[in-house]
């Protein structure tokens, strides 16, 4: 963010109301801060994280890991597991691995209480806008609008738990967008707990996780973002054991899409921050909120420590939800 000429804000620290104990084992004052960086789905990743572990062992491990999940999760990729869903005949149960299933089963419960402001099943409004793999396609019509949503949403599938198999209707297309990469940071730190790391933070794309404290006893701070021009103080987050997702406008432009009306949202929202447990279901509730505000009184947001910047004429507005106030105060 730029600021004008002499001119310092004093950040506002976002604490947990408790500090889990685990975050200060293993701790190492002496132990020196590792940084790894790469890039997956279409994005970039980073890891940093203290602990006495060869680099490139975990690098290896890292790098596999994404690919698994860009295996199952891309709809960039015509050989992925959701691909081959998107592709499986009308009225037939399909069958998903263990990534994908896990991502599938959270996002509909999400589009559930979130009244439909998040859905995993947007992929042909997606394509028709131009934001996925089709590419850049012309301005859509109504009637084109009306007849992909006639194809989309999360009610037109049924999800069986048991053996984790999803229904596909007919023309139904997935798109994870909006959560694939939490799920991502939520993969990579659990792998990294397997290799001994207890002490780390993982961005893929924007989205973060942190584990544990720096060797300096500080914890792994995260900013979060603001577009240009919104001169808010710094809201910076302590990362013990949260995460924080932001989704917005304010990089790629006008890319998010409203799936209950097909349309982008018209509700002046640039950006929303969430802080929630895991990534995954901050990047989901960040996707809802910037569509569903400023009607957020659906379940799916009680309680949800969020951070919105809303344009307005001449500037912009800062809103703050009563858990992330609580976790200033």
């Amino acid at each position: 963010m730029t600021l004008p000429p002499r001119i310092a804000l004093t950040p506002r620290i976002a604490l947990p109301a408790e500090i889990d104990p685990a975050a200060f084992v293993g701790h190492d004052r002496t132990a020196p801060i590792v940084e790894l960086c790469g890039e997956t789905m279409g994005t970039t990743w980073r890891v940093l994280f203290a602990a006495r572990v060869p680099p490139p062992v975990v690098r290896g491990r890292i790098e596999a890991r994404l690919a698994e999940l860009v295996a199952q999760l891309s709809n960039w990729d015509r050989a992925s597991a959701l691909s081959r869903f998107n592709d499986a005949p009308a009225n037939s149960w399909v069958a998903l691995p263990p990534d994908l299933a896990r991502v599938v089963e959270e996002g509909l419960a999400i589009a559930a209480v979130s009244d439909g402001a998040f859905d995993p099943a947007v992929g042909v409004l997606v394509n028709l806008w131009g934001f996925g793999p089709a590419g850049p396609q012309p301005p859509p019509t109504p009637v084109q609008v009306t007849a992909a949503l006639e194809r989309s949403g999360f009610a037109r599938m049924g999800w069986r738990p048991a053996d984790a198999s999803l229904f596909q209707p007919g023309g139904v297309q997935l798109d994870l967008s909006g959560i694939a990469k939490g799920y991502a940071v939520d993969a990579i730190v659990d792998l990294l707990a397997t290799c001994g790391i207890r002490h780390c933070l993982v961005e893929v794309g924007g989205e973060l996780s942190g584990r544990g404290i720096r060797p300096d006893g500080e914890p792994w701070w995260v900013d979060l973002e603001l577009p240009d021009g919104a001169c808010f103080a710094p809201l910076r987050v302590a990362m013990h054991g949260q995460a924080v997702a932001t989704s917005g406008t304010y990089v790629r432009g006008g890319h998010n899409l409203d799936p209950r009306t097909g349309s982008a949202p018209r509700n002046g929202v640039v950006s929303v921050s969430v802080v929630a447990p895991t990534a995954m279901r901050a990047d989901a509730l960040a996707s809802a909120a910037l569509v569903a505000y400023p009607y957020l009184a659906a379940p799916a947001f009680d309680g949800v420590a969020m951070r919105l910047i809303v344009a307005r004429e001449g500037g912009y507005d800062e809103i703050v939800t009563a858990p992330l106030a609580a976790m200033l105060d």
